[in-house]
């Protein structure tokens, strides 16, 4: 039990002399240094414990360099991040291995082009170890001012900017990004197995790669099938799709399939479908992505739709972060090579709208 001393903090000297251990030692049992005998670690812990010594967060800071924070950057306005569900979805998993490693999560999002340089100064000021992006759009700022702050980070979804997808400014940017070529594919060709002939696609916004990878997906299949009047633009939202439904009809009421870019642009397609008169699936088939649960499970009836894991990529995220800022769990505390990109795999769920 913690001694009662109301009003006096526990000082690391007040440690050592309880532990019966130098100052130096309980320094580096504290702050996570290694070259401490296990035995001698116990004494430490133990007298930690017993005096409630809090760690000075400021002088932990000058000794390992590490402020026990990362920044998470979303690339979208406020009213988006909290009505997208693939956002709490991915910081959800970025929150849980942040709090594995014993860091701390810092929320920043871009309301309009007047936030990037209150980004810039917060990066610059060395608040944070690292930075975790996502949702960045083609002519973001965000790429160049992570790499004028020469802060690391790790980018959710592969990179947009010319030249090799994975380079910028000659630096490897590592991102973790979804197969969603291959997982669009995947859908157009189950559709085109239930005997679908005239297949729409509700692509999601030009200027992100997620969007136009699903696009060329969905081409890849039909290749010179690909009708133009069957692509419709939206850009993620539920109200995007229900628009672009509306659009595709008018252009093409002979349509008999759907494969919307995520699921959320899906069950917009859904509400106009039904709305028209249309049975899902039995006149128009509907395919999402993503599998969101809380709108794939929600709609009736249920969404067909491709599963990407993203919890899972967003504790990715964290983990390759961690090791190029060396706090991995190996123990060096330097920071390591920069490290490669992740694709995961996308699987196909089949529920009753296809």
């Amino acid at each position: 039990m913690p001694d009662p001393t109301p009003g006096v903090r526990p000082t690391l000297e007040a440690v050592a002399a309880r532990a019966g251990v130098s100052r130096a030692t309980v320094s580096r049992v504290v702050n996570g240094g290694a070259g401490v005998r296990r035995p001698l670690v116990e004494r430490v812990r133990r007298a930690v414990e017993e005096l409630g010594y809090v760690p000075n967060h400021a002088a932990r800071t000058l000794v390992t360099r590490r402020n026990g924070a990362v920044a998470v950057i979303i690339a979208e306005p406020e009213f988006r991040v909290f009505s997208d569900p693939f956002f709490e979805q991915q910081v959800r998993g970025i929150s849980r291995e942040l709090t594995a490693h014993d860091s701390q999560l810092v929320l920043l999002w871009v309301e309009g082009p007047g936030e990037y340089d209150r980004i810039a100064r917060y990066l610059g000021g060395g608040h944070v170890d690292g930075a975790l992006a996502f949702s960045v759009h083609d002519d973001d700022e965000l790429p160049s001012i992570i790499r004028r702050m020469r802060v690391p980070t790790v980018f959710g979804g592969r990179p947009g900017w010319s030249g090799p997808p994975h380079e910028h400014g000659g630096h490897a940017v590592p991102y973790v990004d979804a197969d969603n070529r291959g997982g669009a594919r995947e859908a157009v060709r189950y559709l085109v197995s239930l005997g679908r002939q005239r297949i729409a696609h509700i692509a999601g916004p030009h200027d992100q790669t997620s969007a136009v990878d699903r696009l060329d997906g969905y081409r890849d299949v039909l290749m010179l099938d690909a009708d133009p009047e069957l692509v419709a633009q939206g850009d993620f939202t539920v109200e995007s799709g229900a628009r672009a439904m509306a659009e595709l009809l008018e252009r093409r009421p002979d349509l008999d399939a759907v494969f919307a870019g995520n699921d959320l642009m899906a069950s917009g397609a859904l509400r106009v479908l039904r709305e028209r008169g249309l049975r899902v699936p039995q006149d128009v088939a509907l395919v999402g992505f993503d599998d969101m649960a809380s709108v794939a499970e929600a709609t009736d009836p249920p969404l067909t739709t491709v599963r990407q894991d993203i919890e899972g990529m967003g504790r990715l995220m964290v983990r390759l972060l961690m090791r190029s800022i060396g706090q991995d769990g190996g123990g060096s505390g330097t920071a390591q090579p920069a490290p490669g990109s992740v694709i995961t795999p996308t699987e196909l769920v089949r529920r009753a709208s296809a």
